[in-house]
């Protein structure tokens, strides 16, 4: 059924309506972040500045900067990790399948519906006693076993959709099960990846919680950092939206020209049950 052309009037009216609603935080931040000190209120926040001040940006990004290398310190290897032993639970599960494999699977995917607050104490008891408590490397093996179920899951689907001749047919060339993984799932396995990469690195590198309890001082990533800009009696709002598009901007960066590959990735059938 095609709409009629007043039906599509109305339609277009309402998205452009919508589009500039969830827009409107986005404009109010931006400019508070090019407005002078004097003219960061509340009560303007509306109003355009009487001429752009970039110091803001300066001044967040020189208290931001050593946070923001600690983000990428975290993210980048906690995000490889948790794709690859995804990607090898999800082939495992879905391609060789073993007596209480489904029951693996079910206990594997019960971590996703663990809360974080709810471990938050033997955890960190855990990481002090491996020496591991208010660093990096601990961080990157919080995120990495608290990634592992969604990243399974997600593989695990994905894999679901490849033949089982393309297996039963490399079985009879000889391969075992790493030179399967090898020479057929990993080459197919990049919309996957993708998909999973772009999950995690966003899941990461916007996590809080665990950031802001795990570690402190030089070890601190970029969100807890910023919560640390709000200051604790005058309030300076141009410097706290500018390091919030600061921190905001590697997670817009990856969706700007992964957004394609990880609609494809889905597509692919990476999310189908």
């Amino acid at each position: 059924m095609t709409l009629s052309r007043t039906g599509q009037i109305i339609l277009y009216a309402i998205l452009i309506i919508l589009a500039l609603l969830f827009l409107t935080p986005i404009y109010i931040m931006v400019i508070t972040s090019i407005k002078p000190i004097n003219e960061a209120t509340l009560s303007g926040m509306w109003k355009l500045p009487s001429h752009v001040d970039l110091e803001s940006y300066q001044i967040a990004f020189e208290k931001l900067s050593p946070n923001i290398l600690n983000s990428f310190y975290l993210v980048i290897p906690a995000t490889i990790l948790s794709a690859v032993l995804g990607s090898l639970n999800g082939y495992i599960l879905s391609k060789w399948r073993f007596p209480g494999s489904n029951i693996l699977f079910t206990l594997i995917l019960f971590g996703m519906f663990i809360p974080y607050q709810s471990i938050l104490i033997p955890l960190i008891q855990f990481l002090q006693k491996i020496q591991l408590y208010n660093t990096i490397p601990g961080l990157i093996l919080v995120h990495v076993v608290y990634g592992i179920p969604i990243t399974t899951l997600i593989f695990r689907n994905f894999y679901a959709n490849i033949p089982t001749e393309m297996i039963e047919a490399a079985k009879i060339d000889g391969n075992g099960i790493w030179g399967i993984y090898q020479r057929i799932i990993l080459p197919l396995s990049i919309p996957g990846f993708v998909v999973v990469g772009i999950w995690q690195f966003t899941q990461i590198w916007n996590e809080f919680l665990f950031a802001v309890t795990i570690t402190n001082t030089s070890q601190q990533p970029i969100m807890v950092a910023l919560q640390n800009l709000s200051g604790s009696q005058i309030i300076q709002w141009n410097i706290q939206m500018a390091g919030a598009l600061l921190a905001a901007l590697p997670t817009l960066i990856v969706y700007i020209f992964l957004g394609k590959y990880f609609i494809r990735g889905l597509l692919a059938g990476s999310l189908k049950g």
